[in-house]
């Protein structure tokens, strides 16, 4: 047998050996193509309500942060005009703490004067008699 002889069937039997090894996992590969084909129809499946759900969810997300800027304006508008009484009754309380201020200070000066009123007449009462 020749060199070219030898090296022939030890390449013939490498290649035999290579193909004995492949087969399987080939095999392998297959099933695991396989799995993975079955995994994403499944995983599809199961994704397309919930997919479905989150774009409804969505859609009422948009709808209430629409109602929410609506109101934002109405709220503002309400603030301002409780701000606005806030003011006002401030003023009130002032005006009437300064109306009552001078009814008590008038009062004072009227019962003074009652009273300056009622010690002249007694003293003229007095200097008739």
């Amino acid at each position: 047998m020749t060199v070219t002889a030898v090296a022939v069937v030890v390449l013939a039997l490498a290649l035999v050996v290579l193909v004995a090894f492949m087969i399987p996992t080939l095999i392998e590969i297959r099933r695991a193509a396989t799995d993975l084909r079955s995994f994403v129809n499944r995983a599809g499946g199961e994704l397309k309500p919930v997919l479905q759900e989150l774009e409804k969810t969505l859609t009422e997300l948009r709808t209430v942060t629409e109602g929410i800027a609506a109101k934002r304006e109405e709220v503002q508008t309400f603030m301002e005009a409780v701000g606005d009484t806030g003011r006002n009754i401030r003023t009130i309380n002032a005006v009437i703490g300064t109306v009552a201020h001078a009814a008590a200070t008038s009062s004072v000066w009227a019962t003074g004067a009652r009273a300056a009123g009622k010690l002249l007449i007694e003293r003229f009462i007095k200097k008739r008699r």
